[in-house]
């Protein structure tokens, strides 16, 4: 995913009405922007802190907020993807160019594809009969300031019926005869696991050992962050 023009450099001053980020830019003039997560954003916004971010510009002069947050650099040092509308493109975009191995676009490739009263992130094969079902999560929940920077990542930030009724409906498939894919997508540029969040939805972390259990496919790449592209770049360990 290339950004045309890259994403400008600034600082992050706060995030509101969780939509909503204040910023200041390098001359020195504050604007607000679009903050697309709907999660509680855990170790990514600082509270009472200042943090280097990165902002992308829609180039549309009508649209309220022009422009929106795209990353933000958290504890060690290091930087966390928070714009959730870009996850589902940054895998389909992999999957298309053959870089996962495990998910191999020759059959086709489908967004926003229905299952029964669900409907899935992305589906390999025909639209109306795909073989395979892929749940995207967007995974961000990393070491907080005062915590050893072991590189595990989480998901998720906060309790998750929706993510919780993702897994349910993942198993079904798989009892159904068909392939079922649940995909961490971790931007998170100190990653080197991921793992479901117990302390913070113990619930999530037990449907997701039992959808592995059943036949649930668990992967987990780690994203590439920078101001000219964000892009899957490797594949990391679960830790279950």
């Amino acid at each position: 995913m290339q950004f045309d023009p890259p994403l400008e450099g600034v600082t992050l001053l706060r995030r509101y009405k969780r939509f909503m980020a204040d910023v200041r830019r390098a001359d020195g003039s504050e604007i607000t922007v679009h903050c697309p997560n709907t999660g509680s954003m855990k170790n990514c916004v600082l509270p009472g802190v200042e943090q280097a971010a990165l902002i992308s510009d829609s180039c549309n002069p009508k649209r309220k907020y022009r422009h929106t947050l795209e990353a933000v650099q958290v504890a060690h040092g290091h930087w966390a993807g928070v714009n959730t509308s870009r996850t589902n493109a940054l895998v389909e975009e992999a999957v298309r160019s053959a870089l996962i191995p495990e998910l191999d676009p020759v059959s086709g490739v489908e967004r926003e594809v229905k299952c029964g009263d669900s409907r899935f992130d992305l589906a390999l094969g025909e639209r109306y009969d795909p073989h395979t079902f892929i749940e995207v999560k967007n995974v961000t929940l990393g070491p907080g300031p005062g915590d050893p920077d072991d590189g595990i990542i989480a998901f998720p930030d906060s309790v998750t019926e929706r993510g919780q009724k993702h897994l349910q409906t993942l198993m079904q498939v798989v009892a159904s005869g068909k392939r079922a894919v649940l995909f961490f997508c971790v931007q998170h540029s100190g990653a080197k696991a991921a793992r479901p969040a117990d302390e913070i939805d113990r619930r999530y972390g037990e449907l997701l050992r039992e959808a592995r259990e059943k036949g649930v496919e668990i992967l987990a790449w780690q994203v590439s962050l920078e101001p000219e592209e964000f892009v899957l770049a490797r594949n990391l360990p679960i830790l279950l």
